[in-house]
């Protein structure tokens, strides 16, 4: 008689093979999971040793379609360079070798980019390991020490890490004497003789240089005038500066804020200090007697004079709160300053002391333990979204070329997220890219090569980038417009410029009167200036004044101009000059000379910073320009600073 098979065993026999299948499969059946509640069923099916390349800080998601999405191919522009024409033969003998400083400039640019192009392309490795060890010796060289101070008369105090909330800075000085200062204005207008007694100094929180040739950001100033200034009363003034741009002052001249909706973490903006020009109104006796016998008694009040004294020491601590700066002096609080959209505490890396002062010691308690969140893997957003779209075949109305600098990797992320995303450039009426020259550290250069095969939005120039050969890019465009694309009119602009694409494509059309077109912010009559920073040698320009040219941060100019840029920069007749913004001026002067041409100009081509209603705001940082599009978007086009 056969035996019967119980169902239990049955059951036993089939649960022992699931799991041996399982055991089996196990890997795959989480790789299957994973995609699947990724939403990217693709990444389940693809090799399995790709997990095992996440940049560092990188997610599984962003992987699968960084490696998943075919990278755009990566050369560079090889934009045609030759020397300066010289503005007359005298120069040209002047000269070494009839070529002028500029020349000799590009000339090393050029043969040092070549070699940094070489050996950015060759490198076979992981672009964000490189990045890593370079960023680690970088940390090796300057630790997070949770405190630092600095005596005898240290006026600068380096911050490696910046400031937290709840970081302190103290500084004890002592003001000097007041000395006579001359005042050309006051000469002019002929009071007195035209000296003033001036006592004053600066204490600014700065950040890191952005760009080379110009002043790192100031993310507070704080300047006491212990003898005023035109309001003839002592004064407590703080400010911001960004790209060399000042914000609007706020000053604090004794005269206390008693909006509650005016405050700083619940402190008023401007306490108040004695002055000699406002007595007090005193009640009467019969007044006071009354309102103490009725319970309204008034909270006796102490009135103190201005903080800082000429000769006498003083002990100065800026506090960071949440809302903003906090100012005491000997332990009283005088003023607070809120934060302003665009700077942050991890940014203030250095404290500067300077002026009529004498400092003693410095102290900076609070401070950040660890480096800053920021990185790259959370600035480059490898998401599909923001990749850049093909170079159309058909006509376009509007070509944009966007100057950037090699490591400006946060500034290029803002704008892929914010005005590249307008339907203009999705749907390919205007197209958008950034020209970038080449850095001298190697990890720089292997991330923008990178960043360019990703969202194929980078035309790379082979030349080391420097300030004075800025014009470079800018004939780079024109070449790129014309030979790369048929578009009716080209702009340039900054990468901290941000652009409403829609309204610059109406005023185009407003003002396109059938000849060709020099849009922007245009400046008259301007003189280079012969002396200080931003100095024009005779050689370089020995005209007197400038041709009329629109100001750099945005302007446009018809397809048909910048043809003739191009041709002339190929049969070696076009001028060039440091300035771009002067030489393209000169460029559509000489053009106009001999086809009419339509200036059109306007001041929403902001220069400086941001107006309503804007065309183009300039000297926008990275989170002012998310804030701009979040109020574009919205439907308001206002500005997000306090200027």
């Amino acid at each position: 008689m056969a035996r019967r098979v119980r169902p239990s065993h049955l059951v036993l026999a089939l649960g022992a093979a699931y799991l041996l299948l399982v055991s089996l499969k196990f890997r795959r059946v989480l790789d299957l999971a994973a995609a699947d509640l990724a939403g990217d069923p693709a990444a389940a099916f693809s090799s399995p040793s790709s997990s095992d390349h996440l940049p560092p800080g990188g997610s599984r998601n962003a992987t699968a379609t960084s490696t998943s999405t075919p990278a755009f191919p990566v050369q560079p522009f090889w934009h045609r360079y030759d020397h300066v024409a010289l503005p007359d033969p005298a120069a040209a003998r002047a000269s070494r070798g009839g070529r002028t400083a500029l020349d000799r400039m590009a000339d090393d640019a050029w043969a040092l980019g070549l070699a940094a192009w070489e050996e950015a392309a060759a490198f076979a490795g992981d672009p964000w390991a490189l990045l890593a060890s370079a960023t680690a010796r970088a940390s090796d060289a300057s630790r997070c020490p949770s405190a630092v101070s600095q005596r005898a008369r240290g006026r600068v105090v380096f911050l490696p890490c910046g400031l937290a909330a709840g970081s302190s800075v103290t500084v004890v000085g002592t003001p000097r004497a007041a000395h006579r200062e001359f005042v050309p204005q006051l000469a002019r207008m002929r009071q007195g003789d035209g000296t003033v007694m001036v006592s004053q100094f600066m204490v600014e929180l700065q950040g890191l240089r952005a760009v080379d040739g110009e002043e790192p950001p100031r993310i507070l100033h704080l300047n006491p005038r212990l003898r005023g200034d035109w309001s003839q009363h002592p004064i407590l003034e703080h400010n911001t500066c960004y790209r060399m741009q000042w914000g609007a002052a706020q000053r604090c001249d004794g005269t206390p804020t008693d909006d509650n909706d005016d405050k700083v973490d619940g402190f008023p903006k401007c306490e108040k200090w004695i002055r000699n020009d406002i007595v007090d109104t005193k009640e009467s006796k019969t007044t006071s007697w009354l309102k103490r016998f009725i319970g309204r008694a008034k909270k006796p009040a102490m009135t103190w004079p201005f903080p800082f004294v000429e000769e006498r020491l003083f002990v100065l601590t800026v506090q960071a709160g949440v809302e903003g700066f906090h100012i005491y002096v000997g332990g009283r609080h005088v003023t607070s300053f809120p934060y302003r959209p665009g700077f942050t505490l991890e940014e203030a890396t250095g404290l500067f002391v300077k002026g009529d002062v004498d400092v003693h010691s410095v102290y900076a308690t609070a401070l950040p333990m660890s480096h800053p969140s920021f990185s790259l893997q959370q600035v480059l957003d490898m998401s599909e979204k923001w990749r850049s779209r093909p170079l159309p075949k058909r006509p376009i109305s509007l070509f944009i070329g966007i100057l950037s600098a090699s490591n400006h990797f946060a500034e290029r992320m803002a704008v892929r997220k914010t005005w590249m995303q307008t339907p203009e450039i999705k749907s390919s009426e205007a197209v958008a890219r950034f020209f970038v020259a080449l850095n001298s550290r190697k990890e720089v250069n292997v991330m923008l090569k990178k960043e360019a095969e990703y969202f194929g939005d980078i035309v790379i120039l082979p030349f080391i980038d420097r300030y004075e050969l800025v014009v470079l890019k800018t004939i780079a465009i024109c070449e790129y417009g014309v030979q790369n694309l048929t578009a009716a009119n080209i702009m340039k602009c900054d990468d901290d410029t941000f652009v409403r694409v829609d309204v610059v494509l109406r005023h185009i059309k407003l003002n396109n009167g059938g000849k060709p077109l020099y849009v922007g912010n245009l400046n008259l009559l301007h003189r280079p200036l012969r002396t200080g920073k931003w100095a024009v040698t005779d050689e370089e320009w020995p005209e007197d004044i400038y041709p009329p040219y629109a100001n750099g941060p945005g302007y446009v100019i018809s397809g048909d101009i910048a043809k003739f840029i191009v041709s002339q920069h190929a049969n070696q007749s076009l001028r060039l000059f440091k300035m771009e913004d002067v030489s393209m001026g000169l460029w559509v002067e000489k053009f106009n000379s001999t086809t009419p041409v339509q200036y059109s100009h306007s001041w929403r081509f902001c220069q400086y910073g941001c107006l309503e209603n804007y065309y183009t705001a300039h000297y926008q940082s990275p989170r002012q320009m998310l804030c701009l599009w979040d109020k574009l978007i919205r439907g308001r086009a206002s500005c997000c600073n306090y200027r």
